[in-house]
């Protein structure tokens, strides 16, 4: 694996990995890097200095949250798992016994497939997407 730092013609500055030099010359070559911030694809390598790892960075998160949207995120997800309860993939169940009165009225968030939430829609039962899942536990 080897970390790049890049850049976009915006500007920002952000890192990204790839497992080998040819594979961001393929990925970029192709049009398939973007700017983490801004989402510009014209991104370039930046100037980078050599880099010594020390034994605790190598349990550190690849990157920090830099932008705007990374920080609102992690802030939507502090939340969620702060007020609601995990139903995890009885949600469209546990979201349909909750509209219809058969249990407790309270928030909740979990797994459900596409025809899962599309019928809970149809059914005018209010349901919203997460732009994440529930966090792996080893």
């Amino acid at each position: 694996m080897i970390r790049y730092t890049l850049k976009c013609s915006a500007g920002h500055r952000f890192e990204s990995w790839f497992a080998d030099s040819d594979t961001y010359d393929r990925l970029a070559g192709a049009g398939h890097v973007s700017c983490a911030i801004c989402g510009d694809d014209d991104v370039v390598k930046a100037m980078m200095a050599p880099r010594v790892s020390a034994a605790e960075e190598e349990s550190a998160p690849l990157t920090a949250n830099r932008s705007p949207a990374e920080i609102a995120l992690r802030a939507l997800r502090e939340k969620v798992e702060a007020e609601s309860d995990y139903v995890g993939k009885t949600f469209a169940s546990e979201a349909r016994r909750i509209h219809e009165g058969e249990s407790d009225e309270r928030p909740i968030w979990g797994e459900a497939t596409q025809a899962e939430a599309k019928a809970l829609i149809d059914d005018g039962i209010p349901v919203a997407p997460l732009p994440f899942g529930p966090r792996k536990t080893h």
